[in-house]
């Protein structure tokens, strides 16, 4: 069925500074710089819905489940832009993009919790990733770090070294909504490894919406490490109980969590 989309770019006042709509598929091309306050608004007809969706010409295409009629993005300044690429958003020339995906990528095995578009202040569009702690609420630190899909793990601090930090809380958890069922029997975790600045974790414990649970033993390594299991069917999961190593560093932190499926 087809689905008519909507792009804009709307200031603080309320004014809608570009636009344009399209069945399926668009492009916009905003031609002037960003001020403070500015906003990317996506607009669909039906709900429900899964979309690519293009933020930013220098930021990857992200797939997105939409529950709402309407998606705001804030365009990030001053110390939320630190996570992001320096090109993001930057200039005089931006070209967006949405488009609906096709049958044949919906069903395809991909990274289920990878969301380029996701923020703090996001209200449906999914996945979403929330947590009880980010270090001193600094967007580097930020959940949303942990399923941007940069997995560079080297080192700590603005892009492309931003990750999940925990503030040394030793109650620490983060959750991945998806914002409806998926199935899900794999996930891969890359945790930071900017030794020895870093400390790192020797186990973690996913809990699922369906009401299991799977401790994943870790180890100290700048390699992704994953855990497979039988297909669950699944709305959310979070990851908590992160038992720390032995190392003298308090700074333990999660760069990526990839949770591959279908859905």
């Amino acid at each position: 069925m087809d689905n008519r989309l909507t792009i804009l770019i709307r200031n603080q006042s309320g004014e809608i500074l570009a636009e344009h709509s399209g069945v399926n598929a668009l492009t916009l091309v905003y031609p002037a710089a960003y001020k403070e306050g500015d906003e990317i608004v996506v607009r669909t007809e039906q709900t429900k819905v899964r979309v690519y969706l293009r933020i930013d010409d220098a930021i990857n295409e992200a797939f997105c489940y939409l529950t709402e009629p309407e998606y705001v993005f804030r365009i990030p300044f001053g110390e939320k832009r630190t996570s992001y690429s320096p090109r993001a958003f930057a200039g005089e020339t931006h070209l967006l993009g949405v488009r609906m995906m096709r049958e044949e990528e919906r069903d395809a095995y991909r990274n289920l919790a990878r969301n380029e578009a996701d923020q703090h202040e996001n209200c449906g569009c999914y996945p979403h990733a929330c947590a009880n702690v980010e270090t001193r609420g600094e967007a580097v630190f930020a959940a949303r770090n942990a399923i941007d899909g940069i997995s560079e793990n080297h080192s700590h601090g603005p892009w492309p070294y931003s990750s999940w930090g925990i503030n040394r809380r030793d109650d620490a958890m983060i959750r991945i909504e998806f914002g409806r069922s998926v199935q899900i029997d794999r996930i891969v975790l890359y945790t930071r490894a900017d030794f020895p600045h870093d400390n790192y974790w020797t186990s973690g414990t996913f809990r699922f919406s369906d009401g299991s649970s799977l401790v994943m033993p870790l180890q100290k390594t700048d390699q992704p490490q994953e855990i497979v299991f039988p297909v669950k069917n699944i709305e959310w999961l979070t990851l908590d109980e992160l038992i720390k190593g032995d190392d003298p560093s308090p700074f333990p932190a999660l760069t990526q969590i990839e949770v591959w499926g279908r859905g």
